[in-house]
């Protein structure tokens, strides 16, 4: 009798659970309003035709979210969003897509690109103990970012409608992801990206189907807005400002690029092919494939080292939809010189090597001799070393020749030094009598300057080719963790402004080399003629160049300074061997002699040079009332 009770008990109790479930559920459900008579009516949104994707047959769109039930909701968004109003409200949700190279993150909220985790590359930040700590690589991270389109609706209260206020319904199959957005009535926009498999290349097609009957007329294009803060992704943020910006190329025209240094706003008339947002070592490009962007506009904001972001970028086109559907191609990744040229739309041109002949030596010259001598060696530092034996090996003659021509002077020191007692002080007349003799023996006291004139191009392309070749990023040598950035051989406690708070070891091996290679050359010239006070500066001046340059390449690439130390180390050895060991001092003694005797040729630039000297010495006599030099007082 009990276990019969017992059980009566626990049916009532389970019977006054789910009894007080169903108040509360009828409780707690909002009641409906009325249907207000004077709103429009919502036409019903058909299901339009699932798209056919590699062979296979897509699942039926259908609204994120309804809308809502009310009519004054309902006013609302048809007001602003007119017939795209059903895809206004709704949850954001993300899809992926990946291959061996990358992550690609979508989100349907507009339908675009979240972010992009690059998987072969990281970057280097700064725990606050000064060690280096690896993260990942991602760019279009930013949540301020946007990339979205308007849209020229007619009857609405803007007059347009943005994408990115738009829940886009996600389909995915295989490495394809097509967002669609119905504006009702079989109409919709639509937005399909394939990542294809082993490359940074995603491509992208935009479709629509039947919106000319809501578009303005006239207006039939969209409007791309592209917001892009860049990340700090290099460990020299003012290079990597600096080499951040945005780049295109119109359909006629070579590339070209926004101001790099400060804010800057480029408008383009033209028809444009491609346009990107470059960072130092990597960039997102959008290219039209069948068809021209329009009114184009480029923009750069720059932002300080205490930001948090490195640098924003910003454009804007017009997109025509003309045709049911356009395509493109969005390229992504890191600037690797072929794979860039690859294309064939001089996309390669987004690597900052420089615009001048510079620019072209970095590309048709530099970088193939690179790309050659890595067939031997992985090492970057070892590769470096190898391009400055190549060049040296190519300016060796001229290094002889420099070698040869100090070794006459220096023959010539006996007559110099009898001049410099005869003339004493007066170094107009010692000047005018130099000029003579080197004239006589023919000696040409700027034939050592040829090999430094010839080499500069190299240098100057060089200072361009490290920090912006991407073979170099995070490389490393000997002490140097990555020959893009500035080595640090030692670490300072502070901050010194223009020298950074480190010491760099490539640079200060260079500037000793270079002082000790000064000095040496000084050494073998003749000091004659550095008498006077402004050759006095000038011999100064050539100790204190290095000196100087301590402070720029500090916070240089450290693959240009490894090659300067190179460089100064084969020039001192090749300036020893050469003038130990293959110069002949005796037949250049002969030869000088030879040489005087020789007749004079007139008309040169010596003989101008010793007229011009004497008409200033002739000045100067007139202005100190003393008759000029060698002429006999009365």
């Amino acid at each position: 009798m009990e276990d019969k009770k017992t059980n009566l008990s626990t049916y009532i109790g389970i019977a006054l659970i789910f009894g007080l479930l169903y108040v509360w559920l009828q409780i707690s459900v909002p009641p409906k309003k009325p249907t207000d008579p004077a709103a429009p009516p919502i036409t019903e949104q058909p299901t339009a035709a699932a798209p056919v994707t590699n062979g296979e047959q897509q699942p039926a769109y259908t609204p994120n979210v309804p809308m809502p039930a009310d009519s004054a909701g309902r006013t609302v968004l048809r007001t602003k969003f007119g017939p795209f109003a059903a895809v206004a409200t709704g949850n954001e949700q993300f899809e992926t897509l990946e291959n061996d190279l990358m992550i690609v993150k979508f989100t349907n909220k507009g339908g675009r690109i979240r972010e992009i985790r690059m998987k072969k590359f990281d970057k280097i930040n700064s725990d606050t103990a000064n060690n280096d700590v690896k993260s990942p690589v991602y760019l279009l991270e930013d949540t301020k970012n946007r990339f979205d389109y308007d849209l020229e609706v007619a009857n609405t209260a803007a007059g347009k409608v943005n994408t990115a206020d738009l829940y886009f319904t996600a389909n995915k199959t295989g490495n394809t992801i097509t967002f669609r957005a119905d504006a009702g009535e079989g109409r919709y926009l639509e937005q399909t990206y394939t990542l294809q498999p082993d490359n940074y290349q995603i491509d992208y097609q935009i479709g629509t189907n039947n919106l000319q009957s809501v578009l303005v007329p006239g207006k039939n294009y969209l409007t791309l807005h592209w917001e892009n803060y860049l990340d700090k992704l290099e460990k020299n943020q003012t290079y990597e400002r600096g080499m951040s910006s945005v780049y295109f190329k119109t359909d006629k025209d070579s590339p070209d690029y926004c101001n790099c240094t400060k804010d800057a706003v480029e408008t383009v008339d033209q028809p444009v092919q491609w346009f990107a947002h470059s960072n130092q070592f990597f960039n997102t490009s959008l290219v039209a494939k069948d068809f021209s962007f329009r009114q184009f506009v480029g923009e750069t904001k720059m932002f300080t080292d205490l930001d948090p972001d490195l640098k924003m970028l910003k454009s804007t086109a017009q997109i025509p939809l003309d045709n049911p559907s356009v395509h493109m191609m969005i390229y992504a990744g890191p600037n690797e010189f072929e794979r860039l040229r690859a294309y064939g739309i001089a996309l390669e041109d987004i690597i900052p090597f420089g615009s001048s002949i510079f620019g072209s030596i970095n590309r048709w010259i530099i970088h193939p001799i690179f790309a050659f001598l890595s067939l031997f060696s992985t090492q970057q530092g070892i590769l470096i070393l190898l391009l400055t034996l190549i060049v040296k090996l190519l300016v060796y003659p001229l290094t002889y020749r420099m070698v040869k021509s100090q070794a006459r002077m220096a023959a010539l020191k006996p007559q110099l030094e009898s001049l410099k007692k005869k003339h004493g002080a007066d170094q107009q007349a010692m000047s005018v009598e130099t000029m003579k003799l080197y004239s006589e023996f023919r000696v040409n006291p700027l034939g050592g300057c040829l090999p430094v004139v010839l080499q500069m191009p190299i240098w100057f392309a060089l200072y361009r080719f490290f920090p912006a070749s991407i073979e170099f990023r995070q490389a490393s040598f000997l002490w140097a963790t990555d020959l893009s950035s500035y080595d640090v051989a030692f670490k300072l406690p502070y901050m010194v402004p223009g020298f950074g708070n480190h010491i760099s070891a490539f640079t200060l091996i260079w500037v000793v080399t270079t002082l000790w290679y000064t000095w040496y050359s000084m050494k073998q010239m003749d000091n004659s003629s550095m008498q006077n006070d402004q050759m006095k500066m000038m011999k100064w001046m050539q100790y204190l160049m290095p000196v100087m340059f301590l402070f720029f390449f500090n916070t240089f690439a450290s693959g240009l300074t490894l090659y300067l130390c190179f460089s100064n180390i084969l020039n001192i050895g090749q300036t020893v061997i050469t003038k130990k060991f293959l110069i002949d001092h005796e037949k250049i003694k002969i030869a000088l002699d030879a040489n005087r005797n020789k007749p004079k040729k007139t008309g040169g630039w010596r003989d101008r040079f010793e007229q011009a000297m004497k008409e200033q010495q002739k000045l100067q006599a007139e202005k100190t009332k003393q008759p000029p030099v060698g002429a006999k007082k009365k």
